[in-house]
């Protein structure tokens, strides 16, 4: 129940963030830049305050994955703004939940994990449902298949940071995101001026970094608790929430091939960790 919580908490937290990117609708790398100096902010002080100052040390032990972990990380908050700000957020979010697809195929090729039947067939209709959300890009105007690609790359960048974790599962990996996202503000604060729209939307970009601050936190705890089925439904709480706040308060219609095409992603997820959780609790 505790893990559960936790958890759910945590997906609430990040429930808001294309929201906030739609009402702060402003240049995406200022966006980036508070959201990523905020959000990390958050992280570092949990960071410094529970495992303290010595877990750092740990990350650089840990080589080129951790590494790579770190610049995985950095890059999708960038990507995330720019997805947001170039299509529907519905697209975003039901490409969002395309992740387990990914990490499944490099777990295969890096791990030597071999892939399921009911993952193979998760697989199958999850393009199905991805392909929908591509053909419905040309027809809806506010989707565009620029903001497809780079939410894309975020699922596939996502997976692959998760498949290094779980590589390097003797490490806690915590003390790595702070590190990506204020390492990200800063590059992006040598080719941008952020503090005149800070001064203009301050509440906006503080809530927002504080919301994703947070989750992070909370969804890093939670599944420490549960199972990753567990988890995984959970997460898909995000990919049905996210586009209905956004047409509630903005009135943004996703329109019917992203509905059509997350219904599919997300009844195939469903359906598949469903599977997997029953047969976890055969097993037990």
């Amino acid at each position: 129940m505790k893990g559960l919580l936790i958890t759910t908490l945590g997906v609430l937290c990040i429930v808001p963030d294309s929201l906030f990117v739609r009402l702060i609708d402003g240049d995406p790398m200022v966006t980036t830049f508070w959201r990523s100096l905020i959000s990390g902010s958050v992280v570092l002080a949990a960071v410094l305050m529970f495992p303290g100052l010595g877990s750092f040390r740990s990350i650089l032990r840990t080589g080129w994955p951790g590494f790579w972990y770190t610049v995985l990380i950095a890059s999708t908050a960038p990507a995330f703004v720019l997805a947001v700000s170039n299509t529907s957020v519905a697209n975003v979010v039901f490409i969002f939940a395309s992740m387990p697809v990914f990490a499944s195929v490099y777990s295969r090729l890096f791990l030597g994990e071999p892939i399921s039947r009911r993952m193979i067939l998760t697989m199958a209709a999850v393009f199905c449902g991805l392909a929908v959300l591509a053909y419905g890009s040309h027809t809806n105007e506010v989707a565009s298949w620029k903001g497809d690609v780079w939410a894309l790359y975020i699922s596939a960048s996502y997976a692959a940071a998760l498949t290094l974790v779980r590589k390097l599962k003797e490490t806690p990996m915590i003390p790595a995101i702070p590190i990506a996202f204020i390492g990200t503000a800063v590059l992006i604060g040598l080719f941008q001026a952020p503090l005149p729209a800070f001064v203009e939307k301050w509440p906006l970009f503080l809530g927002h970094g504080l919301f994703i601050g947070l989750a992070t936190c909370l969804l890093t705890i939670g599944p420490r608790y549960i199972s990753s089925a567990e988890v995984a439904l959970l997460i898909l709480l995000e990919s049905v929430l996210a586009p209905l706040l956004v047409w509630a308060l903005v009135g943004e219609d996703p329109g019917a091939y992203a509905v059509s095409g997350g219904v599919i992603v997300i009844g195939a997820l469903l359906m598949s960790n469903l599977v997997a959780m029953r047969a976890r609790q055969r097993r037990c």
